[in-house]
C-alpha cells in the first residue's frame, strides 16, 4: 500500500484528514505534517523525517501538499529529489478534498506513489464545480494560450523601453522564493521575471532546480550569482522587463547595490537563526556582521520594508536594529 503525507500551511492538513475519514473511515499509513506560522524551514524538515520513520523505509510515499511552490511542498521536493527517493516518491499540489477521497481509492488500484499522482491529477481538477450552472468557466485553453515563438538573442547594445531594469520588489529572504513570495508577493507587485541572486544557490543544481520549479505559472525566474546581477542592471536589455529581486542574506544585497543594481527599497522579509544569531522576532534574526551591514544600506540610502507579506504592518528597522545590537551588547558581557 502505497503511503501518503499530507502536509500544508496550519492545521489544514488535521482537518482535511478528519473530514477524509468521515468519507472513507479510518486510513492506515497517512501521516500529517503541519507547518505552522511560529515554525521554520528546519522544524519541517524534522517533522517531514519523523512521518517518513513510520513507514517502510522502501515504501511507496505520495506527499499531498497545498501549495505550489510553498514551505511543505519545497520540503517534500528536497526529500524527493533525494537520490533513490524519485522511483518511490511523488508530490501532488493543490491538495483538495475530492483528490484525498480519490487518493484513498486509487490506493486499492494502483502500487505507486507515481501511478496515483498520474491518476489524481485529472480527476481532482474535475471534483471543482460551481452552482449554479451558469457560472461559466472563463479560464483560457492552452490554444488560447500559445507559447510565443522564440524571439532569439536580443543583439547587444539593443536599448528596450527606456533602458533601465525595473525593481518591483527587492526582498532579503533566507528561504529566497516560496509560498509566501510566490504568491501573495507576485500578485501585489505583478513581476514579469523573478531572479534570486546567490553566489552559492546558483552553483547548486537542487537548489536551482527548486526555485524554478516554485515560480508562479506565468513568471520566469532565474538565479544568478551576484556580478551577473551587476550586468543585467546595466544591460539596456532588461529595460522593459519588470523584475523581482530576491537576496539571500543582506551582505549580497549590499555587494549587488554597490556594484550598482540600482535599488532604492530593500523588502526585509525573513532572515533565519543560526549558531551566534540573536532572534529579534519569529522571523528575523541578526549577528554583528548584519547589523553593520544594514548600517552600511543605510548610509547608501536604501530604505527598508519590514513586512513578511504585503497585509503585514511595516515593522520600524531602526527599532529592530537596536533591539538587535542590545541583545548582541548584553551576550558579549
Amino acid at each position: 500500500m502505497v503511503n501518503f503525507i499530507i502536509a500544508t500551511h496550519g492545521e489544514f492538513a488535521s482537518g482535511i484528514k478528519m473530514s477524509g475519514q468521515m468519507i472513507f473511515g479510518e486510513q492506515e499509513n497517512v501521516q500529517v505534517v503541519t507547518f505552522m506560522p511560529s515554525e521554520g524551514p528546519e522544524d519541517l524538515t524534522r517533522k517531514f523525517d519523523e512521518a517518513l520513520a513510520q513507514f517502510d523505509a522502501d515504501g511507496q510515499v505520495l506527499f499531498l501538499v497545498d501549495l505550489w511552490g510553498g514551505s511543505p511542498f519545497n520540503a517534500a521536493s528536497r526529500i524527493v529529489s533525494t537520490e533513490g527517493n524519485e522511483d518511490r516518491m511523488a508530490i501532488l499540489a493543490g491538495l483538495n478534498f475530492p483528490m484525498l477521497i480519490e487518493a484513498y481509492g486509487a490506493r486499492m488500484t494502483y502500487d505507486t506513489a507515481r501511478e496515483i499522482a498520474e491518476y489524481l491529477l485529472p480527476v481532482s481538477k474535475e471534483g471543482i464545480k460551481a452552482f449554479p450552472d451558469t457560472i461559466k468557466d472563463t479560464s483560457a485553453t492552452a490554444a488560447q494560450v500559445a507559447t510565443p515563438a522564440a524571439q532569439g538573442a536580443i543583439p547587444e547594445g539593443t536599448v528596450l523601453g527606456d533602458g533601465h531594469l525595473k525593481y518591483v520588489l527587492s526582498r532579503i529572504d533566507s528561504r529566497l522564493l516560496h509560498g509566501q513570495v510566490a504568491t501573495a508577493w507576485s500578485k501585489e507587485t505583478k513581476p514579469d521575471r523573478i531572479i534570486v541572486v546567490s553566489d552559492s544557490v546558483s552553483q547548486d543544481k537542487m537548489r536551482k532546480t527548486l526555485i524554478m520549479q516554485a515560480s508562479p505559472a506565468g513568471i520566469h525566474a532565474n538565479v544568478i550569482p551576484i556580478d551577473k546581477m551587476i550586468e543585467v542592471a546595466k544591460d539596456p536589455r532588461f529595460g522593459a522587463t519588470k523584475a523581482m529581486v530576491l537576496f539571500e542574506t543582506p551582505q549580497d544585497a549590499l555587494r549587488a547595490i554597490e556594484g550598482g543594481v540600482d535599488i532604492k527599497t530593500l523588502n526585509v522579509g525573513s532572515m533565519a537563526h543560526s549558531v551566534g544569531k540573536v532572534q529579534t522576532n519569529t522571523v528575523l534574526a541578526f549577528d554583528q556582521n548584519d547589523i553593520d551591514t544594514f548600517a552600511k544600506l543605510k548610509a547608501l540610502g536604501i530604505e527598508f520594508d519590514v513586512r513578511k507579506v504585503p497585509a503585514d504592518s511595516k515593522g520600524n528597522m531602526d527599532n529592530i536594529i537596536a533591539k538587535a545590537q542590545a541583545e548582541i551588547n548584553k551576550e558579549k558581557k
